[in-house]
């Protein structure tokens, strides 16, 4: 659904908007079917909190501006990881590199990648 014109101006606007409300997003990428976003969490914001923000505001905005041609929502569903200070530009890299990366993977085997490294 989320085709690569549509990705740039909404990894734009999510850093713009992100921004504004005082969200530090570190990195943003993805392909047709999810993203991945990179943030740096500050002391007075839990992860709740910034993951509910951000898909309202990059859903509400991509309805506003119409640029799918169908009503755009989020899937419940969402993964988070902490990363330590040593993997940070590791992560930032993967994240960069979504689109060459699935080529020969799918979304399901990058989530057991990403499972094997959690208790």
């Amino acid at each position: 659904m989320l085709s690569k014109a549509v990705r740039r101006v909404l990894f734009a606007h999510v850093q713009k908007e992100g921004a504004e409300k005082a969200i530090r997003i570190v990195a943003i990428d993805g392909v047709e079917d999810h993203i991945h976003c990179l943030v740096q969490l500050m002391p007075s914001q839990n992860l709740l909190q910034v993951v509910k923000s951000v898909r309202s505001f990059s859903a509400a905005w991509l309805n506003e501006t119409r640029l799918l041609n169908v009503e755009f929502a989020w899937e419940e569903d969402y993964y988070a990881y902490s990363v330590s200070p040593s993997g940070i530009r590791q992560v930032i890299d993967f994240i960069g590199k979504q689109e060459e990366y699935h080529k020969t993977k799918t979304l399901d085997s990058e989530l057991e990648i990403f499972d094997k490294f959690t208790l």
